[in-house]
């Protein structure tokens, strides 16, 4: 599989990983102020993974951009 091919199916993952985030942290929020204590934990979660996403993004956009 060519690095194009993997770094696709990489961010693929990634916006799996962070739809599903997004969701923990909108269902957390509608149930506020029950688990409230959760909203750092949860909020962190979301972050990274978003984050991560971003750059894989990034190096997507940079690699088709070279060939």
């Amino acid at each position: 599989m060519s690095d194009l091919a993997l770094l696709q199916k990489k961010v693929r993952k990634l916006q799996s990983r962070a739809g599903a985030a997004k969701m923990e942290l909108h269902d957390l929020a509608e149930d506020l102020p029950v688990n409230w204590t959760e909203i750092k934990a949860v909020a962190w979660k979301a972050f990274e993974v978003f984050s991560e996403l971003d750059a894989a993004k990034q190096e997507l956009a940079a690699l088709e951009n070279s060939q």
